[in-house]
């Protein structure tokens, strides 16, 4: 068996054309509400979890999900509140967490994000993982606003700290911490319950997700609810469970690169076959997560 049977073709067999699939799938998801706490609320359904903060001032919205989810995307905020979009955060660049940008741009949103995440959206950008490359995004859909470490907004009487991850699941990852509700959204550098891709394309890598994940765990208590990008919402437990899945599995397949073993043969070692039944999924099975941890490890 040579090295270029795992290509990345093979690996990612499954999700051929996944940027069209996803889109067109996304037309019809169901668009469920979650509330939280102090104002905050979530959309589940449509791409990455989207946070919602309403009040007097407006909605504060936390990822835009997909341009074809608009009308349902619509819907749910209104019922939520009468209040307008004023402002929308961008997690990273990725199209199902950034693809609605436009629209809630259109709409009234003031549109922030970690400088990196500017870059990648105002360029062609090439995703290899996906065999997709990104055209740069309309105007509209480009975060007006910057930054590079962090951010605090104060908004409908909140406090939303913004903070930089550093390069984790891209180049451009950011949380959002709201402070009195005690919520904070991690973006993709959390899968609840999914193994993770990891962008090494715009600069994520494996190394950087542990970083991150022990980075979630130092912000939270017991208390605190945590927004995955994806998965459902959860709490410290099982931000714990995500990050001991990491480290033991790069930790496995750290070690056996370091003995000189081949991708094919380090994948057919199963390092992830403990963890498949809870983590693996159709999109990053545990043959997919072993070649992005082996990539950076």
């Amino acid at each position: 068996m040579t090295g270029a049977w795992w290509s990345r073709k093979r690996l990612f067999a499954e999700i051929e054309n996944i940027v069209v699939t996803a889109r067109k799938r996304a037309e019809t998801a169901t668009i469920t509400v979650q509330p939280l706490r102090g104002n905050v609320s979530t959309l589940i359904g449509s791409g990455g979890n989207i946070a919602v903060l309403t009040g007097p001032d407006g909605k504060l919205i936390i990822d835009s999900g997909y341009a074809t989810s608009r009308a349902k995307i619509t819907d749910a905020l209104t019922n939520l509140s009468p209040d307008p979009i004023k402002h929308l955060v961008n997690t990273h660049w990725h199209f199902d967490h950034c693809d609605g940008n436009e629209w809630m741009h259109e709409d009234g949103a003031q549109i922030l994000a970690h400088e990196n995440t500017r870059k990648n959206l105002a360029t062609s950008t090439r995703v290899e993982g996906w065999d997709f490359t990104f055209p740069p995004s309309p105007a509209g859909a480009i975060p007006g606003e910057v930054f590079g470490d962090e951010k605090t907004l104060h908004f409908n009487g909140a406090t939303i700290a913004l903070k930089y991850y550093g390069p984790s699941h891209t180049d451009g990852d950011l949380s959002a911490y709201f402070a009195e509700a005690d919520v904070l959204h991690c973006g993709d550098t959390w899968w609840n319950g999914h193994y993770p891709f990891i962008d090494y394309s715009t600069g994520g890598n494996i190394k950087g997700m542990i970083k991150a994940a022990e980075s979630n765990l130092a912000k939270v208590t017991d208390k605190t609810i945590v927004i995955p990008g994806h998965g459902k919402i959860a709490g410290k437990a099982e931000l714990t469970d995500y990050r001991d899945m990491l480290v033991t599995i790069y930790d496995r397949v750290a070690a056996l690169k370091k003995e000189g073993k081949s991708l094919e043969e380090i994948i057919a070692a199963k390092p992830t076959a403990a963890y498949d039944s809870k983590w693996a999924g159709s999109f990053v099975n545990g043959d997919v997560f072993t070649k992005l941890v082996y990539d950076g490890a």
